[in-house]
């Protein structure tokens, strides 16, 4: 595994961890890694630093609220199990059943699953109550 920083087309930086430098080329050659922040797939490598182990004599309160196993990190596993435990994963068809949902056409329930940046807008444009989620969810194949 090889973890990237990312910046998109509109100056937003992310991480994300790709299986090889050939997967991340793969993914970006077909437009599946875009901003989590404004959904553009426009993306290239940002300027990347090396990763350095804190000592075990640093405490938790001597770290950055950003560092790996930190406050943040801890929030955001919680948030994912949180959805996870609560929704419906609808996969690629995120934006037809939110739209479903919406119109009354299907059960009104939470649904996560995954959309392109612009099927998210359209949803957006056309008053679906959407949100982005921090995290790429987990393909389920069964």
């Amino acid at each position: 595994m090889i973890r990237y920083a990312i910046k998109c087309s509109a100056d937003h930086s992310f991480d994300s961890w790709f299986q090889s430098a050939a997967a991340y080329e793969a993914l970006i050659g077909a437009g599946r890694v875009t901003c989590p922040i404004c959904g553009s797939a426009k993306v290239e490598k940002g300027l990347m630093a090396p990763a350095v182990r804190l000592s075990d004599a640093a405490t938790a309160a001597d770290r950055p609220l950003d560092a790996p196993g930190t406050a943040v990190e801890t929030a955001l596993a919680a948030l994912r199990r949180q959805i996870e435990a609560n929704s419906d994963y609808v996969g690629l068809n995120f934006a037809a059943e939110a739209r479903r949902i919406h119109a009354g056409d299907a059960p009104e329930r939470a649904i996560y699953g995954e959309a392109r940046a612009d099927e998210a807008r359209a949803l957006i444009e056309e008053g679906v109550p959407v949100a982005p989620l921090p995290f790429v969810p987990g393909r389920k194949t069964n």
